[in-house]
């Protein structure tokens, strides 16, 4: 009987304290910056008891065990936590705001996506700081679809960047960078965690606000900053890891490389082998080859550690917002020499509200970075090298300081080992850049119409320490004397805008009217000097001018400076009525003084929009969250070039006239008084959001001509060549992107999306008198030419392989060049029976014709793991480092070749023979060296787990992030080579790009 009476008693007891009420403390802050949520509602779900947060975002709340207590605020997601045993409960909220209310930053202002009518692409800073690079477009490739972005290897390097295919011949192709509304040519100042958000405008529309300097897209950057009536919040990111270089390229190694040479006949190649064993020895597993296997490609490379570190501070007052950041980022290179960058930055901004009406700002911030340059000609070397050689020759008792090996030993004409020149070369660039500008906006009707006035300037220099330091290997390779190039690059950049703004709503119509003046003052000054002999080379402290040998520097001093005025006047109106019909027109007006034919110039633009999703007959859509057809056009002119230049010339000339020696003179004239390229552009989208928005879609076709295009002509009789405004040139392609977000429940979340776009690239006019232009050199001939895309490569077709005497015997091309089984044959284009300049064709052209990204990212509680991959098609690469076998052959050849050459009949019908290769009619550019530039990578692969705040080591645990990245793991492609990254697709030393494995933590107080 008390046994029973003792478990009811307890059981009793149990459900009395469960159902006591515990005392409940926390703070809710924003997930999104983690500042705290005044205000916020607190309540116990399905009672009236509750409670708001203060000022600091805190709350206290009496609940039971088993209550459900529910946390919400306006534009945040609603939040429900069941109490357990806890007393305290720290909440972030998660913004609930559509995508289609954000404001996306345009040129001199913002417009909620929902009003765009132009193709723009916003990438957000959690996509941006999870790529490990000195440079923040690398971190969008693949990720913008009508961008491409190719990489850049060598550390402190920025990736080429093309929007929209290639928009000139004779000028720059990179886009305009604006950074918190500050203009550059180049943003490798930036961090990574500096950004907030990337826009990347694409069409003409979008650009035209920006004038000729946004010819070729422009990169709207957005940095973090505080915001109002906020509490500081500190930000620490940082990370390390290691470079690796993968996809290494197979060259032949030394059984395959003696067996090409025997194979060739050559009498001296098999001489140099036979050197080769006198002097290193036989190998034992066969001795007929010497005791030396030297991989040259693994020789010069290595594993390179990657680090960065950045702070920032953010927060603001009741008035006032403010932003610092700070960081420091190094990388070695993977060649195994001096080639390293080392960055160090802070970045500062602030906003006042001096009034209610009156406004004032400065941001601010300054770059040192030291950069060691790579000898890229070490690749190149590392390509040729024979692996009969080794890298240190310990005989070589003549060498000093540093006994390398080298092939003219041997007999070769070469000396072939990479690392003298990559050993005793030190190429220095210091490089500060001082980049502030300051606004002031009043208000002259309260929110209504504004005046604002900008000031900015870019002042950076670049001071270049060049040092060839001597050594002896031989006579072939050595350096007597040592050497010192020092130049120095200053360029200042001003700029002052002035704008007035109003917008007002009335009504279901909205306006927003700009209209401004943009003034600009480029000034630049470049020295540079060159000396010879330094005095105690041994020591850095003696690399200056001033020990070198004075005599030394006669004609080698050198200094120039330019200066370039510009001014434009500006004017956007921006229309919608009911939120349904948008409408939109911009103007420019520039005056150039580069542009003396034509100093002025006016470009217009308009775009429409037209909201269908909020017509009568789509209000009962199930799926339909959101649709809008958008339409633009507009011009643009080219920003790049360099203007009209050249000068007018009289010589005196001596000829015979009916055999009269008479005096005379000519004219000439190289003047190039060009006008302004101008691109004009069409550009059609559809944008929708489907099943409750979980679905956005964006598509766009575009037409862009390039018209006025600036190309080179012959002036009769004198020879000479101008550029002069003579074609045309068109761009088309499509865009799509789509993404899927799917909450499933309170623990997963997931997110899938792509994109893909095509690129048809056409000359369409040339008024040179040929139609065409040869561009590229001699022996490796490219391209110009009207229908067909511009440089493309031309050269011969290869057809296959003569594979016996009998069908050498039974061609007479064969016959007539002395072709033996083992040779090319090729393609007779024009059917003469001569093979021929005239049956040269289009080989393939480097411009990718299809590119596409996906990425896929998915979250279970505090862990999220994120996939990127992108890739490109339709594109060839020529092999130029297995093309310049035409200038020399007694060097090494690729895996590739060595493994598939033609070394009988029905051995191949696509490689020639290891004699062949040697051969002239063999050399000439053809399909042979053109290969698929056609890749597949995994771009990013990322495992993060989150802690929150105060979840691990109690409340003063601030929220942290750890993860693990690996950038660029996996590559898939049949090029011969390290990448198929080549951006003009002519490889011949390009820097390889690595593959990069780091770890990192955020922590946010």
């Amino acid at each position: 009987m008390r046994t029973k009476i003792s478990v009811l008693f307890f059981f009793l007891l149990g459900i009395t304290l469960y159902a006591q009420d515990r005392t409940i403390t926390g703070t809710v802050t924003s997930m999104e910056d983690g500042l705290p949520i005044p205000s916020a509602n607190v309540l116990i779900k399905g009672t009236s008891t509750g409670t708001s947060t203060d000022f600091d975002g805190n709350y206290t709340i009496s609940a039971k065990q088993g209550d459900v207590i529910e946390f919400s605020y306006i534009g945040f997601k609603t939040v429900e936590i069941t109490v357990a045993n806890q007393n305290t409960l720290n909440i972030a909220l998660e913004t609930q705001v559509s995508d289609l209310e954000e404001v996306v930053i345009i040129g001199y202002g913002s417009q909620k996506k929902s009003d765009l009518t132009g193709a723009i692409t916003t990438v957000d800073s959690e996509v941006i700081e999870k790529t490990p690079n000195s440079n923040v477009m690398q971190s969008l490739q693949g990720k913008v679809p009508g961008v491409q972005i190719t990489s850049a290897g060598s550390p402190g390097d920025s990736p080429n960047v093309r929007i929209r295919g290639i928009n000139t011949l004779n000028g720059s192709q990179n886009p305009l960078y604006v950074v918190d509304g500050n203009w550059y040519d180049n943003i490798d100042f930036l961090d990574n965690s500096q950004i907030e958000s990337v826009s990347v405008l694409k069409d003409v529309s979008s650009t035209a606000i920006f004038g000729q300097r946004g010819s070729n897209g422009v990169i709207i950057i957005k940095t973090k900053g505080g915001k109002k009536g906020s509490k500081p919040v500190i930000t620490y990111n940082g990370y390390t890891g290691i470079q690796h270089a993968q996809n290494v390229l197979k060259m032949a190694n030394a059984e395959q490389f003696v067996t090409m040479v025997y194979e060739s006949g050559s009498a001296a190649d098999i001489q140099y082998v036979e050197n080769a064993i006198q002097r290193f020895g036989r190998s034992r597993v066969n001795p007929n080859i010497p005791n030396v296997n030297t991989d040259w490609y693994r020789e010069v490379l290595r594993d390179a550690p990657i680090t960065n570190h950045s702070l920032g501070i953010t927060g603001g007052g009741e008035n006032s917002n403010y932003g610092i950041n700070t960081s420091y980022f190094a990388q070695e290179g993977i060649l195994d020499m001096k080639n390293e960058y080392e960055r160090f930055n802070i970045q500062g901004n602030i906003d006042i509200d001096v009034s209610d009406r009156f406004k004032v700002g400065v941001n601010s911030a300054f770059s040192n970075a030291t950069k060691y340059n790579p000898e890229n000609g070490a690749w190149f070397q590392a390509y040729f090298a024979v692996p009969i050689l080794p890298k240190y020759d310990y005989t070589n008792t003549a060498a000093d300081p540093i006994p390398f090996s080298d092939a003219t030993l041997l007999g070769y004409r070469g000396s072939q080992n990479p690392f003298p020149a990559m050993t005793f070369n030190d190429n220095q660039l210091r490089i500060r850049k001082l980049l502030t500008s300051i606004y002031a906006e009043y208000y002259l009707i309260p929110d209504k119409l504004s005046f604002k006035t900008t000031y900015y300037n870019d002042y950076s220099t670049i001071l270049e320490r060049n040092v060839r330091l001597p050594y002896f290997i031989s006579g072939q390779s050595q350096r007597q004397v040592s050497s010192i190039r020092r130049a120095n690059l200053t360029t200042s950049n001003q700029m002052w805008d002035n704008l007035l703004t109003y917008s007002d709503t009335f009504g279901k119509h909205s306006v927003k009217a700009i209209a401004g003046t943009s003034y600009r003052d480029l000034h630049s000054n470049s020295f540079s000097a060159t000396g010879e002999d330094i005095s105690a080379v041994d020591f850095e402290s003696s690399w200056y001018l001033n020990f070198a040998d004075p005599d030394s520097f006669n004609g080698r001093v050198f200094e120039s400076a330019s200066r370039f005025y510009y001014m434009s006047y500006l004017g956007r109106l921006e229309y919608g009525f009911d939120d349904k019909y948008l409408f939109n027109a911009t103007v420019r007006r520039e005056g150039d003084s580069r542009f003396p034919r034509e100093i002025w110039k006016t470009t217009p633009q308009f775009g429409l929009g037209w909201v269908i999703s909020k017509e009568k007959f789509l209000n009962d859509s199930n799926f339909i969250n959101f649709l809008k057809l958008r339409a633009t056009w507009g011009q643009l002119s080219n920003g790049s070039l360099s203007g009209s230049s050249g000068t007018n010339t009289i010589n005196t000339i001596v000829t015979a006239i009916d055999d009269t020696q008479t005096n005379g003179i000519i004219g000439s004239t190289t003047f190039q008084n060009l006008k302004r390229e101008i691109m004009e552009e069409t550009n059609i989208g559809i944008s929708a959001r489907l099943f409750n928005s979980r679905l956005s879609l964006e598509a766009d076709y575009y037409i862009r001509d390039i018209k006025d295009l600036v190309a080179s002509r012959e002036v009769p009789i004198t020879g000479n060549f101008v550029r002069d405004n003579i074609g045309e040139m068109r761009n088309k392609g499509f865009e799509f992107a789509a993404n899927w977000n799917q909450t499933i429940n309170d623990n997963w979340k997931f997110s899938i999306g792509g994109n893909i776009a095509t690129l048809d690239n056409e000359v369409t006019k040339l008024d040179n008198g040929r139609g065409y232009i040869d561009t590229g050199s001699a022996e490796f001939r490219q391209r110009i030419e009207v229908g067909e895309p511009v440089n493309y490569f031309f050269g011969l077709e290869v057809a296959g392989v003569y594979q016996n005497d009998t069908e050498v015997a039974n061609d007479p091309v064969a016959v007539d060049n002395g072709l033996v089984p083992g040779d090319f044959k090729y393609v007779d284009q024009n059917n003469d029976g001569v093979i021929d300049d005239n049956d040269r064709v289009n080989i393939g052209s480097y411009l990718p014709t299809f590119n596409y990204g996906a990425n896929l990212k998915v979250s279970y509680k505090n862990f999220d793991l994120s996939i990127d991959m992108q890739g490109q098609s339709g594109n060839q690469i020529l092999n130029r480092k297995r093309g310049e076998v035409i200038f020399t052959n007694d060097t090494n050849m690729d895996a590739d070749f060595a493994i598939n050459r033609w070394h009988g009949e029905g051995t191949t019908n696509s490689y020639p023979s290891a004699a062949g290769r040697r051969r002239a009619w063999n050399q000439k550019l053809s399909s042979f060296f053109i290969e698929d530039g056609a890749y597949f990578r995994i771009q990013n692969i990322q495992l993060a787990y989150t802690i929150k705040s105060g979840t691990l080591l109690g409340d003063n645990m601030p929220e942290t992030r750890v993860y693990f990245t690996a950038d660029r793991p996996f590559t898939f492609f049949n090029y011969n080579g390290f990448n198929p990254e080549v951006a003009n697709g002519v490889d011949r030393q390009t820097y390889p790009v690595p593959a990069v494995y780091t770890v990192g933590v955020n922590v946010k107080i």
